[in-house]
């Protein structure tokens, strides 16, 4: 029968020596990250908030509907009626003083219609009653007709002053939001850039954090590929040999070259 010989062969002591703390260290890292608190590494702390400008833009949203007072001051400013508040509070004042500087010029001209009736020899006639009567009955259609010039003057100012007060109204209402969103777009925009930044120092809190929680595995995961390195370089081995069981007669002649080999140094001892 033949016989199996093992032989292993391990590496050196010194890298055995220092698998062990390596391994310990990898065993403990990994039981920590497992453990971690994921939330101090992740949510919603990582992520901007609107910043300061944007919250501007939102609060100034409200002015795009700006536009509606000034609508309704138009639409008071518009109708049959709208240029009675642009009337002259001294239109009638005017009115009167002008009215009564022309019924006293009418006054002076009665003298001459007189002093004519008498040179004609008609005073106290029906011809000077006549002239009379024509003169004043002129006279009150050029006074009505002053006073409607008058009143017709006031009423076409009053007009004018409404319907610039109706354009500029309309103007505003316009203005108001077109001015509102480019306030807005601004704001929006320098928002955004507050936001980017802000957001890229929360990202970089973020990176760190998470660099901290590897930390411990990652350098035990260097140190073991370190080791395994430096055990590549010596493997173990296992040699497994088969030696033939010897024959009887093997067995005979090596014992009686044995015994052969003893019986020749005693006889050298002996003499």
């Amino acid at each position: 029968m033949a016989e199996t010989i093992t032989q292993i062969t391990q590496p050196p002591e010194f890298i055995e020596a220092a698998a062990k703390p390596a391994i310990t260290q990898l065993q403990q890292a990994v039981g920590q990250f497992g453990q971690a608190d994921l939330s101090q590494t992740m949510g919603p702390q990582f992520v901007a908030g609107l910043s300061p400008l944007q919250q501007q833009a939102i609060g100034a949203a409200g002015g795009l509907g700006a536009y509606q007072p000034y609508l309704q001051t138009a639409a008071g400013l518009s109708g049959p009626t709208a240029y009675q508040q642009f009337m002259s509070p001294y239109q009638q004042d005017v009115i009167d003083t002008t009215l009564t500087e022309f019924d006293r010029r009418t006054q002076m001209g009665l003298p001459a219609l007189a002093s004519q009736a008498i040179s004609a020899g008609a005073f106290g006639g029906g011809r000077e009653g006549v002239q009379r009567a024509e003169y004043l009955s002129s006279a009150d259609r050029n006074r009505a007709a002053l006073q409607a010039q008058l009143l017709q003057q006031g009423f076409g100012q009053a007009q004018q002053l409404a319907g610039q007060a109706f354009g500029q109204q309309m103007n505003l209402a316009q203005m108001a939001p077109a001015f509102a969103s480019q306030q807005i777009a601004g704001l929006s925009t320098l928002g955004g850039l507050q936001q980017a930044q802000e957001q890229a120092g929360l990202a970089a809190q973020q990176q760190l954090a998470q660099a901290q929680l590897q930390q411990p595995i990652q350098a035990a995961q260097t140190l073991g590929s370190g080791i395994m390195g430096l055990i590549s370089g010596y493997p173990g081995q296992v040699q497994q040999t088969v030696q033939p069981t010897p024959s009887p007669l093997q067995t005979a002649l090596s014992t009686g070259a044995t015994l052969a080999g003893l019986y020749k140094g005693f006889s050298k001892l002996g003499d």
